[in-house]
């Protein structure tokens, strides 16, 4: 789908002109042609980024979940 936008005075465009889903952040990379590409975005704790960069913590999770007898139980609960 291509829209012709315009540009204010001071350069910027409304992107809900365009319909899209209510993204309130984005990536924009710009193509060696010229092109703007907008990729939605999202921010999140550095400390749940550590979490997801953490692959073996990450598989460790997966293995337990996958294998009930690995589970520890709780007292009490």
């Amino acid at each position: 789908m291509e829209e012709l936008v315009e540009l204010d005075s001071r350069l910027r465009v409304s992107l809900g002109k365009l319909g899209l889903t209510p993204h309130s952040r984005y990536l924009v990379s710009k193509e060696s042609d010229g092109r703007l590409v907008f990729t939605p975005a999202a921010v999140i704790p550095e400390i749940e980024a550590r979490f997801l960069a953490n692959t073996e913590l990450l598989e460790r999770i997966a293995a337990n979940r996958a294998d009930p007898s690995r589970m520890v139980r709780r007292r009490g609960g």
